[in-house]
């Protein structure tokens, strides 16, 4: 008995044209390119921001307190991490949800973009914000000391909700982290499931 031969695969189709409609939904993504666009430039006011607080702390290094200094300087990092949360939208977003950027081999190319998804891109946003919330909330801590003294525009309500919603960004990473880790594993078992 001889064995039968096997089905030949057929060679899998590069640039396949596709129908019509299919066509015009796959093609739509293209107009998340200006979205993007746009935030470039608002990455380009955020540095023309940035310089200008680097100019005001810089011309006032001699007048300013201690704590002037600390405010101005945490207003700085605050300007780089929203920053940070611009360019892992553009090029993160712009990777998952547009087109390719081929930046395989690249001296510069980010590490995590080479594992990045709709799902990773969430929870490193989420990380983002709760880093962009904390540097508020130690401002707003810092400044709260005038409290009792009325020398700040911040109340102890103000505080306080300023507080509850930090802990609102970190329980709602903390769910998205959770939500993502137990959608992966059941993807994974599917995946072992359809190879057995």
């Amino acid at each position: 008995m001889s064995p039968t031969p096997e089905t030949p695969l057929l060679p899998k189709a590069k640039g396949r044209a596709l129908r019509p409609v299919p066509m015009l939904i796959f093609s739509s993504r293209w107009l998340q390119l200006p979205l993007y666009v746009g935030l470039i430039v608002a990455q380009g006011v955020y540095v023309v921001l940035f310089l200008k607080e680097l100019w005001h702390l810089f011309s006032h290094a001699f007048d300013f307190s201690e704590q002037q200094i600390m405010l101005a300087v945490l207003g700085l990092i605050d300007v780089v991490m929203i920053s940070n949360l611009l360019m892992m939208v553009i090029v993160g977003g712009y990777e998952t949800f547009v087109s390719r950027l081929n930046l395989q081999g690249h001296p510069d190319e980010p590490e995590w973009l080479s594992h990045v998804n709709a799902g990773v891109l969430k929870i490193k946003l989420a990380m983002a914000i709760i880093g962009i919330s904390s540097i508020h909330l130690l401002r707003t801590f810092i400044e709260a000391g005038g409290l009792t003294s009325g020398k700040t525009a911040y109340t102890e309500t103000g505080v306080m909700w300023q507080t509850i919603i930090h802990t609102v960004f970190i329980l709602s990473a903390i769910g998205i982290a959770y939500v993502d880790r137990v959608s992966s594993k059941a993807i994974d078992e599917a995946k072992r499931a359809v190879s057995h």
